[in-house]
């Protein structure tokens, strides 16, 4: 298992996203204030309800 980094609470990832949902995300951080691993979990989080609870 690799160093943690000292991050307790939280698991590094690397992935590649299209440069248009990164720019836009990135300006989405900015305009806010809120950090992009922030709103990378609240994306996820809601992808995970979504598709676990689907709308039929």
């Amino acid at each position: 298992m690799k160093p943690s980094r000292g991050l307790k609470t939280r698991t590094p990832l690397s992935n590649a996203i299209k440069t248009e949902l990164y720019m836009a995300l990135k300006e989405l951080s900015e305009q806010t204030k809120v950090p992009i691993s922030k709103l990378l979990d609240e994306a996820i989080e809601d992808l995970l309800t979504k598709r676990q609870n689907p709308v039929n």
